[in-house]
């Protein structure tokens, strides 16, 4: 049965879209437009209580029952349950990936995420102080991230719903003002997913 997707064009959006083509699981798009503040609809906190998206209805959730998820991260680990696909079977194979999804939801997110924010704004004395504050954190994750790939071809060993979470920030990255030139293991590792089909019918749902 269809996976409703309940999402935006965003990073954490297409995370999901991208993990969701390559599972190759049937979905349907319910957007989102959270400009317009359609994240705070009584319907959509139903689904995701802190409103925000992405959130997904999985119609065969455990036990052949109706579930819901929220939360990009804990959605992509509900998917590698449920299709056995991108999370390895074996503890020791997987807490990489745990590692890994974490780093990106702790950090390669919310600090790119403040660079967006700050980039913004117009009183050039916030913006300056905010915009360098973050920037330079922004910058050194994706060094922590390039240090990692010089000697694995993907986060976490095989391709991982990890490398899902990351891959939607990284997109991101002309946003952040971070050329990948600068972080050749990054740039190797992006590119590489990126020539992937089902991650490019993943950046090509249309969202908004």
């Amino acid at each position: 049965m269809t996976i409703e997707l309940h999402t935006w064009n965003t990073p954490n959006g297409r995370k999901i879209s991208v993990a969701l083509e390559e599972m190759g699981l049937p979905y349907k798009v319910f957007p989102v437009n959270i400009g317009k503040g359609e994240q705070m609809k009584p319907e959509f906190l139903k689904i995701s209580p802190n409103n925000k998206i992405p959130a997904i209805v999985d119609p065969m959730g455990p036990d052949g029952k109706p579930v819901s998820v929220f939360e990009s991260g804990a959605i992509l680990l509900y998917l590698g349950e449920k299709t056995g696909q991108f999370l390895p079977k074996s503890l020791g194979d997987r807490i990489p990936v745990l590692e890994w999804l974490m780093w990106q939801m702790g950090g390669f997110g919310p600090m790119p995420g403040q660079v967006h924010h700050f980039i913004a704004l117009e009183n050039e004395a916030d913006r300056a102080y905010g915009l360098k504050r973050f920037s330079d954190e922004t910058r050194r994750l994706y060094g922590v991230l390039d240090r990692r790939l010089a000697d694995h071809e993907f986060v976490a060993g095989a391709l991982s719903v990890a490398d899902f979470a990351i891959l939607g920030w990284a997109w991101r990255h002309p946003r952040h003002k971070v050329a990948l030139e600068d972080f050749p293991n990054v740039k190797r590792w992006y590119e590489q997913l990126m020539a992937r089909p089902a991650v490019q019918r993943g950046f090509e749902v249309k969202l908004d």
